[in-house]
């Protein structure tokens, strides 16, 4: 044990100095702690538009039992089938609920009563939950008649639920759209993490400062042979998604490219501002994994944003993956064109103008 202490000390002494590795190994555990504590997995307020074509006391009724089941928020009403299934094509509700328009005379005649729900099933937890919850609503509604002495068999309401866009319920459907999200999450933003920092670690940064380049040009210059890569990594990744997986793409190719793009800008611009503030390849990558984490857990991809708190409903809209997630399954699985997505492109663009604008300032900091 001779010399113990001096190498304690030496090692202790480069570790709390060491600001990255420490910030990585305390707060990375402190926000996975959050993120599972606060997220429920239970899944409630899930968007519903109804097409109400009874307007009665009945069909209000009706409603007002989906609503108290708390996992149903209706907030908007349809005029037609048409624009119900509209509704959640372009990803404004997940469940649609269709009265018939004889539905309070034949509850009223001691008739059995039909009830068509729409349910998007391009979210596994939404579309298996919400199956659940509808089915439940017309069984305890026949329970209560039968208990006041009624006839089940001519009283009870009957459900008919209808999956949309996924009727097999196959994983690989509902799980490779919001994946391609997360894979060029990943590649994507460590790809940029190195390009600054790189440029430290080899000692050439002072002659980036030098070149008559201005600081704009400089991080295009960056981000350009990246996105490259990375747009071609996007490709393969379509290609066996389409030939291996057998996942169809129901909406414009084109338009999934071209917003695409859009999400890799702002991943690497990301990349960029996260080089900027590191010293070291080995930081950078512990910066980044900051990052990743909650594109995963608060972008929709594994727990249904209704799911969330409301602080971490704000934090979510911040995070490029989550409107990414819904434009790669609007067009892959709903089929949605732009005009359905334009909210979620929208904020895509926003979100990669101030990243680009960011990294830029960032490696202003950096150069003075």
């Amino acid at each position: 044990m001779r010399g113990f202490r001096a190498v304690l000390r030496k090692e202790a002494m480069q570790m709390l100095r060491d600001r990255g590795t420490l910030q990585f190994a305390l707060m990375v555990p402190a926000m996975q702690l959050v993120l599972f504590g606060l997220i429920d997995t239970n899944v409630r307020h899930v968007p519903t538009v109804v097409f109400d074509q009874s307007r009665t006391e009945e069909s209000r009724r009706l409603v007002s039992e989906f609503v108290n089941t708390s996992l149903f928020d209706v907030d908007r009403y349809a005029t037609s089938r048409a624009a119900m299934r509209e509704e959640i094509v372009a990803g404004r509700a997940s469940v649609g609920i269709e009265i018939p328009p004889d539905y309070a005379r034949r509850r009223l005649a001691g008739r059995p009563a039909d009830v068509l729900v729409l349910i998007d099933g391009s979210d596994s937890s939404i579309s298996s939950q919400a199956l659940g919850a509808a089915n439940g609503v017309a069984l305890a509604q026949s329970l209560r008649e039968l208990g006041a002495g009624a006839n089940f068999e001519k009283l009870s309401i009957r459900v008919h639920p209808l999956l949309l866009f996924n009727p097999d319920s196959r994983s690989a459907n509902l799980l490779i759209p919001g994946l391609v999200a997360i894979l060029l999450t990943f590649s994507g933003t460590l790809l940029a993490a190195f390009a600054i920092v790189r440029e430290k670690e080899r000692g050439t940064l002072e002659q980036l400062m030098v070149t008559p380049a201005s600081p704009v040009a400089v991080v295009l210059g960056k981000l350009l042979p990246y996105l490259a890569l990375a747009f071609a990594q996007l490709l393969l990744i379509l290609v066996l998604m389409t030939t291996v997986f057998r996942v169809p793409i129901h909406g414009s190719v084109p338009l999934l490219l071209v917003l695409s793009i859009v999400y890799l800008f702002a991943l690497l611009s990301l990349g960029l501002v996260v080089s900027s503030w590191s010293q070291t390849q080995m930081e950078a990558i512990q910066r980044t994994q900051m990052f990743l984490l909650p594109s995963i857990m608060l972008s929709g991809y594994i727990f249904p944003l209704s799911s969330l708190p409301v602080p971490l409903r704000v934090i979510a809209q911040v995070l490029p993956a989550t409107h990414f997630i819904r434009i790669s399954r609007g067009i892959i699985i709903r089929g949605a064109s732009f005009l359905d997505l334009w909210p979620s492109v929208a904020a895509l663009i926003a979100l990669a103008v101030l990243l680009v604008l960011g990294s830029t300032r960032a490696f202003r900091k950096t150069i003075r």
